[in-house]
């Protein structure tokens, strides 16, 4: 598994789990659905996310070589 697939695993997870527990829980877990959509949308435009740097650190690849 690379840093992308690693990455969009855990939050598409961290979505389904927060949407879950509002619905189940409280209405006050979709804030942890706008914390990952706005890191999501700040990764995209500076190009750093911490989940990467911690996803590098236990020794995942950055991508595949297609052969």
């Amino acid at each position: 598994m690379t840093v992308n697939e690693a990455l969009r695993l855990i939050a598409g997870a961290m979505i389904l789990l927060s949407l879950f527990l509002a619905v189940n829980v409280s209405m006050n877990w979709l804030w942890f659905t706008v914390f990952i959509a706005v890191n999501l949308i700040q990764s995209s435009f500076t190009k750093w996310c911490l989940m990467m740097t911690i996803l590098r650190k236990f020794g995942l690849q950055e991508s595949r070589n297609c052969s």
